[in-house]
């Protein structure tokens, strides 16, 4: 027999009603209160302040990442193994690697692929904007791209092969400033925002680098950042940073001084800042940015073949969007959920390689862009041991037999290399506005221009000028040289005012000739255009300090095309 439930009282009944609207309003009350109050960053248990006059009503603000101290380590490794007869290949979302995605007709497994068709094994593509590089390194998946001081940082732990280039970032990476930044140079003591551990840090951290500038490390906006050095903040990705500049300039708190970032929001930013900031420079001309085609290791070496095919599928990829992009744009427009417009325009801010254009790369003898092996050393410089404590040399990833075997087979005999710089406005001034400057102790024998060659300081510097030239198509060097001031003193002792100007026109002329000597030495050793190189003498007019030595020096100024 079923029991009977008891029904509650009046005073029961009335009881409940209360404590419930109790409840109700209590809980009302908590979720006001948590609206109200800032955000709480769960990294670093820090407040993170909404600024509604930058982020608009209802945008989550901008907030900096975790910094990281050290280099993440990466799964152990293994050996990928292809499943029904097909290789996982992940990428991002980024119009350089339009080239598989054309040869394998999508990004869906197909027998009509070129990787089917002349190797007979099909590709899966998929799209991530994580970077799954333990994945690749487990055997999860068989390959994927990257850029090349990705390499350099995760090092020996990383184990995989890099058959073929697949391209140039020409403009989709940029650094955004405040008007009052005209150089890198004038970001020293300065705090910018970046990306860790991508090509966006890579990129301020080599500018900084050739402009003579360390760099220094924040956990936060909240921490002081160091006078004498370029100071970097970190976010999730390059487009948080680009939202955590412009809040910070919106707000007036002037906590930042720029940010690394990529397009469109490199545009986006300098667009809203209401010209209170503008864009410094992208590398739409400076090609130290390269993609790569990387392969896990175990699936090299145990499967060349696949590589082979993967190769020669990358390279006839590249082609058919270069020669005919319109055939091709739907398919590789509607793999990324782009309009043909849009894929179109992105397109412009790569720059796709062809065969001899990734020999070249990995041989060194490209001559208007970045090297495999240059671009590779640039970022362990760049990073410093620090962060890279035990550096492994760049051949130990490269794999060039497909390259070769392609080369050989003459099927691209009538490719050229045909990298040129990109022009969107008018050229800069000279000595009003380089991308940086630098100063470079020459040693040159006594009171003379003749430079010191047995000097090893001497033929580094010189290659060092090379090294920008040739990283940056179309762009130019002034090489202002300067002599000591150090005995100007005594000159007026000896002869007055007249004998002191007398010798500072020789100064004027040693300096000038020194720069020159420089010049010579640049086009006849390192085949420089004699074009792109301009010098100045400025004699002591200029000293960099008190110090003999430092105002012995040829400054370099760097300008660049945007």
């Amino acid at each position: 027999m079923e029991k009977q439930r008891p029904r509650p009282t009046f005073l029961g009944s009335l009881l409940s009603i209360l404590l419930i609207g109790g409840l109700i309003a209590f809980g009302g009350y908590v979720v006001m209160q948590k609206r109200q109050a800032p955000a709480t960053d769960t990294q670093t248990g820090t407040a993170a302040t909404t600024d509604t006059a930058a982020t608009g009503e209802g945008a989550a603000p901008a907030v900096t990442a975790e910094l990281k101290q050290t280099v993440p380590v990466l799964a152990p490794p293994a050996p990928y193994e292809p499943r029904d007869n097909t290789v996982v290949v992940e990428l991002s979302e980024y119009a350089g690697y339009a080239g598989l995605i054309a040869a394998n007709g999508g990004l869906a497994p197909s027998e009509d692929s070129v990787f089917f068709r002349k190797h007979g094994f099909k590709v899966k593509l998929t799209l991530s904007e994580e970077e799954s590089w333990s994945a690749l390194n487990s055997g999860e998946i068989g390959a994927s791209a990257t850029t090349v001081d990705v390499l350099a940082v995760y090092g020996r732990q990383f184990q995989v092969a890099v058959p073929a280039q697949i391209g140039y970032s020409r403009g989709a990476d940029g650094i955004v400033v405040r008007n009052d930044v005209k150089r890198i140079n004038d970001l020293r003591g300065k705090v910018i925002a970046a990306a860790q551990f991508t090509e966006a840090e890579f990129f301020v951290r080599f500018l900084a680098q050739e402009a003579g500038l360390e760099i220094h490390l924040l956990a936060d906006l909240d921490a002081a950042p160091d006078p004498g050095k370029v100071n970097l903040v970190f976010t999730d990705d390059g487009f948080a940073a680009g939202d955590l500049f412009l809040e910070d300039l919106n707000s007036g708190r002037n906590r930042l001084a720029g940010c690394v970032t990529w397009e469109p929001k490199t545009s986006e930013v300098a667009a809203a800042s209401g010209g209170k900031a503008r864009v410094l420079t992208t590398n739409r001309n400076l090609l130290i940015v390269a993609d790569i085609l990387v392969v896990n290791r175990g699936l090299a070496e145990k499967h060349p073949q696949i590589v082979a095919g993967l190769v020669e599928g990358l390279i006839e990829g590249n082609r058919r969007m270069r020669d005919e992009p319109d055939r091709h744009a739907q398919t590789v427009a509607r793999a990324f959920g782009w309009s043909v417009a849009e894929l179109k325009d992105e397109l412009r801010r790569v720059h796709l390689s062809n065969l001899p254009e990734s020999l070249a790369f990995f041989s060194g003898a490209i001559d208007a862009a970045g090297s495999f092996g240059g671009i590779y050393q640039s970022a362990v410089l760049a990073y410093g041991p620090q962060l890279i404590r035990d550096p492994v040399d760049s051949d130990r990833f490269a794999n060039l037999a497909a390259l070769k075997a392609l080369e050989q087979s003459g099927q691209y005999n009538d490719q050229v290399v045909l990298i040129a710089p990109i022009k969107t406005t008018g050229a800069g001034v000279i000595e009003e506005d380089p991308l940086l400057s630098k100063d470079i102790r020459f040693f040159f024998e006594p009171n003379s221009a003749v430079l010191d060659m047995t000097k090893e300081e001497n033929l580094k510097d010189l290659d060092g000028i090379r090294n920008l030239l040739q990283v940056s198509p179309g762009s130019t060097v002034l090489l202002r040289g300067h002599v000591d001031n150090a005995l100007m003193e005594e000159f007026r002792r000896e002869g007055g005012e007249p004998f002191v100007r007398q010798m500072s026109l020789r100064a004027l002329e040693l300096s000038k000739n020194r720069a020159a000597e420089i010049k010579r030495l640049l086009v006849e050793r390192y085949r420089v255009v004699d074009a792109r190189i301009d010098v100045v003498g400025r004699g002591w007019e200029e000293p960099a300090g008190t110090d003999s030595d430092l105002n012995r020096r040829v400054e370099v100024q760097w300008y660049t095309i945007e």
